[in-house]
């Protein structure tokens, strides 16, 4: 059986503080974009195997497919008892857009349906969220208002309706690196937005600088080519445009899909693009 497992973009991603257990407190609305790897899963007799058509990505008990299986192998080991898991990557790992975190999500809503367990979402979001702060999102998906760690959702009405450019560079960044980075810089003073507040307040695109991602004061000066993909988006006609996650990915969105394409060909030779729209 063929499940999708979509990725996520941030729109507005604020650093309001460090936790004790070293996690940040964040704000972000987390959207969900119809594109995603795709992830065949069947029922075995007794084992758990996973391959994946893309070598870099790992296999072991890091994997969150991994994790996912064996999360629920524990807790149902009587209705459980093995899966085949053939992972098939289109987004690349560790671009900012949550890919690893909806496959491992996504392992834990098919076992629930494949082995009939009826696990309702609230639970699937807290043992999602033993593996990935940003998974529980994927278990509900749409737009969320991330709070917390980004566990804590509050879902809205989808404030955009047109289409999304995904555009991803060759490089990688390292989130714990990116972090670091920020701490760093803050020295300690950290953002303090609430984004139900400047929802009530504010047209999402009416002040743009409302909904910045802080990362981007830090990964910009570093790889300036995230600074010149998201001055060429707004250039092309986008009417948004962000560093997602901690990146490398940066995105556009557009009110209609004649300039979203014309942009798309002018990026898809130079990085990997995706044309798509909010779910």
């Amino acid at each position: 059986m063929i499940f999708s497992s979509n990725v996520k973009v941030n729109i507005g991603l604020f650093i309001n503080s460090v936790r004790s257990d070293g996690y940040h407190n964040i704000s972000t609305i987390f959207q969900e974009l119809n594109i995603g790897d795709s992830i065949d899963i069947q029922k075995t007799n007794s084992q758990f195997m996973i391959k994946s058509n893309n070598d870099s990505v790992p296999l072991d008990k890091s994997n969150t497919c991994y994790k996912a299986f064996y999360l629920l192998k524990k807790l149902y080991p009587k209705k459980i008892k093995g899966l085949s898991i053939n992972l098939i990557k289109k987004i690349p790992p560790g671009t900012g857009l949550g890919a690893g975190s909806s496959n491992g999500a996504t392992i834990l809503k098919a076992i629930s349906q494949i082995y009939e367990l009826n696990i309702n979402n609230k639970k699937l979001e807290i043992l999602a969220a033993t593996f990935s702060a940003d998974a529980p999102f994927f278990i509900r998906g749409k737009t969320q208002i991330g709070s917390g760690i980004g566990d804590i959702l509050k879902k809205i009405s989808k404030p955009f309706h047109g289409p999304f450019l995904i555009v991803i560079p060759e490089f990688k960044i390292k989130t714990k690196w990116a972090f670091e980075k920020l701490k760093n810089q803050l020295n300690k003073k950290y953002s303090n937005h609430n984004i139900d507040s400047i929802l009530d307040k504010e047209n999402l695109f009416k002040n743009a600088k409302l909904f910045e991602n802080d990362f981007e004061r830090i990964v910009i000066p570093t790889y300036p080519e995230i600074g010149n993909i998201k001055d060429k988006l707004i250039e092309l006609g986008a009417i948004y445009s962000s560093l997602s996650g901690t990146g490398s990915t940066v995105f556009g969105i557009f009110n209609d899909e004649t300039s979203a394409r014309e942009a798309e060909l002018f990026f898809r030779n130079k990085h990997l693009t995706f044309l798509t729209y909010p779910i």
